[in-house]
């Protein structure tokens, strides 16, 4: 792929970059991402991806935008509650970079029909926001060989990790929660509350591990961190990594 000279002025700025050059701002344009959940996290994702230059995105959300969402998914303006996110996110993107190939799933991700939504992705990046979901995203990214970003927000707290549970060496997210919250049971943001800027950390640092993860052999932007659990802490404000060791009793990679 050669970029046009209005692409390569376009990211100027991260081709100056050495860790990200010319090649790895081709390998961008040639990633393809899918976003599962078009929330807290999803929203400021996005435009980070579409910012680096993202050339395939695939938007998954089957919820609409209410006016609570606006503290917080800054994608979406007064004019689009009531109205799918999904569509409302290819919208969004279309204004951004009309180049950028989109493929909307106004669906809601389950157990049945995950590996159907995410078979033929590059990487995928999950922002839902309950453990079953998670789960199931995850179980199908093992099971299709696809790499994983998890991430999660709640109050002054996110997590973000990278897994490559379809790798032998490598965890996988049900490694690190287990079994036992298969359940649609977990708490939401309307029950415990979230600072609207905690969801903006949590989800440009989310797109930043996902340039990284893009980039490997590519580019020389780091070690990918598989199984590295980045704990984002906005009262303090900190943040600390911890390992994610797989376990050998996993039913989804081991």
């Amino acid at each position: 792929m050669t970029l046009s000279p209005e692409r390569l002025d376009r990211f100027a700025r991260h081709i100056v970059i050495p860790e990200v050059g010319g090649a790895g701002q081709v390998a961008l344009a040639e990633a393809q991402v899918t976003l599962v959940g078009l929330g807290g996290i999803g929203s400021p994702a996005l435009q980070y991806l579409a910012g680096a230059g993202i050339g395939q995105i695939r938007l998954i959300d089957d919820g609409d935008v209410e006016l609570s969402n606006l503290q917080r998914q800054t994608i979406y303006t007064q004019r689009d509650i009531g109205h799918s996110k999904a569509v409302a996110a290819r919208r969004w993107l279309a204004n951004f970079d009309s180049e950028i190939a989109v493929d909307v799933r106004d669906d809601r991700v389950t157990r049945e029909n995950a590996a159907d939504l995410l078979e033929g992705s590059g990487l995928v990046l999950d922002g839902t926001d309950t453990f079953a979901t998670r789960l199931a995203v995850s179980d199908s990214c093992v099971a299709l060989g696809i790499p994983l970003l998890s991430a999660a927000v709640g109050r002054f707290q996110g997590q973000v990790a990278a897994f490559a549970g379809h790798l032998p060496e490598h965890s996988c997210y049900r490694c690190y929660v287990g079994d036992a919250f298969d359940a649609d049971d977990c708490d939401t943001c309307a029950d415990d509350g979230m600072l609207g800027a905690m969801a903006g950390w949590a989800g440009s640092f989310a797109a930043m591990q996902a340039v990284r993860l893009l980039l490997e052999g590519k580019a020389a932007l780091g070690d990918p961190g598989w199984g590295k659990l980045h704990m984002l802490d906005g009262l303090k404000p900190a943040m600390r990594t911890l390992n994610i060791a797989k376990d050998p009793e996993c039913r989804a990679c081991s």
